[in-house]
């Protein structure tokens, strides 16, 4: 970044904590109504930082107990978001509350904040995890398997890889004989402390150089990609407020404040969580066309599995009208990531495994577990799995009914944050997977005429 701006020095996470707290508050914060619901959710929105300062990257001595605090204090303030996205359905009554700037400077900053996060991506180093992703596309695209590749379907899916194949072509050949130059890219934090370092041993080895060694394409591209997505979810959001709730400054000032958030700050340049969120956020920019509504859905179901437990509230919503565009639509993306995987598998075994992985055609994973599961008995994910389970399959087609665009937000919110609670790997630290939705959810207007049966084409 000092190559863009003279001696310009990335701030520490902690201050960009304190700093973000007071322009979120500045710009949003109702001083009038002190009392507002808005002032809830700004104020459950900043719980979440300290969580995500006790297990930020980069943290080489922190102690066991401080990354259990963190993971708890993030399972609950996500409790607390989670109950606030149910309760958002029952509300009657949506006051306009504009923030405390015009649509104008919210536009400039939101701008401003991009440039200096997409700056940040440039420079900084990539996430292990999105290496590997670069790394399987790039095994993909000669048919070869891997032992990195055995590795990281278990954590990610098959489909992840996919998406970072074509930015790879590109990357590969611009770079030339320098994309093949190795990187040095630092394992994950988490791997430094006790339960992690008995995880990492139990878990399937690779061998090096060819499976633990990354090249600078697979870096270039890991970027590339996360750096697309990035700018997807911000002008999706937008878009969603021009086009769906007719108000740009709300469109411009939920984008704002996911900038802002000391949580983008940090993992800015993940490429797992924010892959499946940019095509979520455009299923909501296209919802009022339900065949590329579904498609949307379906690639955000590809890249990453946890999407699909979206499938029965979004079927419920396109039920008066477009249900049949809608599944079209998904089974279309669905066919493409088969027809992929059957290109790019060596054999008949190998297509099997990676097909049993995209449906999640197996028992949910009890041994070699991260994030928070590896502090905590593994056979508490079973009731967590079903209450999940009990939301968004039995009890999202039902209720709220009849399904409008402020259910569909929130009740999105609501299952992608379900997630958090049973996710195997890095659980209670994929935000991006449900802010969009509930920032969102945060500024829209009242919707209650936004059914199926009046909007979709």
């Amino acid at each position: 970044m000092s190559e863009f701006l003279y001696r310009y020095e990335k701030p520490d996470p902690t201050t960009w904590a304190y700093l973000s707290a007071l322009l979120i508050i500045a710009l949003f914060f109702k001083f009038n109504r002190l009392f507002s619901i808005r002032n809830l959710d700004l104020l459950l929105l900043l719980m979440l930082a300290p969580g995500l300062l006790c297990l930020r990257p980069g943290l080489d001595s922190v102690s066991t107990s401080t990354e259990l605090f963190g993971y708890w204090w993030l399972f609950g303030v996500n409790a607390l978001l989670l109950v606030r996205a149910l309760w958002d359905s029952a509300m009657v009554r949506r006051p306009m509350l504009e923030p405390n700037m015009n649509a104008a400077g919210l536009l400039f900053l939101a701008v401003s904040m991009s440039a200096f996060l997409m700056a940040n991506i440039i420079n900084g180093a990539p996430d292990e995890s999105d290496m590997f992703s670069a790394q399987r596309a790039e095994h993909l695209s000669h048919r070869e398997a891997s032992r990195v590749e055995g590795a990281s379907l278990d954590t990610h899916g098959p489909g992840c890889a996919l998406v970072f194949w074509l930015p790879s072509i590109t990357t590969s050949g611009v770079l030339g004989d320098e994309g093949s130059q190795p990187v040095v890219v630092e394992p994950k934090p988490a791997e430094a402390n006790g339960t992690a370092k008995e995880n990492a041993t139990n878990a399937p080895a690779t061998d090096a150089p060819e499976d633990a060694g990354f090249t600078n394409a697979q870096e270039v591209t890991a970027k590339v990609v996360t750096i697309l997505c990035q700018a997807a979810i911000v002008l999706g959001m937008i878009l969603i407020g021009v086009r769906h709730f007719e108000n740009f400054t709300m469109g411009c000032a939920a984008a704002t404040l996911y900038l802002l958030l000391p949580y983008t700050a940090i993992w800015t340049g993940n490429g797992t969580h924010v892959i499946p969120t940019a095509f979520m956020v455009w299923a909501v920019v296209c919802y009022r066309l339900p065949i590329l509504s579904g498609l949307m859905l379906g690639l955000a179901f590809g890249t990453l599995y946890y999407p699909v437990f979206l499938l029965p509230l979004w079927i419920s919503f396109y039920r008066q009208r477009g249900v049949w565009r809608f599944l079209i639509g998904f089974a279309v993306a669905l066919l493409a990531m088969i027809i992929t995987q059957i290109a790019t598998s060596v054999d008949f075994p190998m297509f099997v495994e990676r097909m049993q992985q995209m449906f999640g055609v197996r028992l949910p994973k009890m041994e070699n577990l991260s994030g928070a599961w590896q502090y905590w008995n593994p056979v508490f994910r079973w009731p967590v799995l079903a209450t999940f389970l009990g939301m968004s399959v039995l009890s999202m087609p039902f209720w709220p009914s009849p399904k409008t665009l402020a259910s569909l937000l929130s009740c999105s919110a609501a299952v992608m944050l379900g997630v958090q609670f049973w996710h195997a790997h890095s659980g209670g630290l994929a935000l991006a997977w449900y802010l969009p939705f509930l920032l969102l959810m945060l500024f829209r207007p009242n919707l209650e005429d936004r059914v199926a049966v009046n909007v979709v084409h």
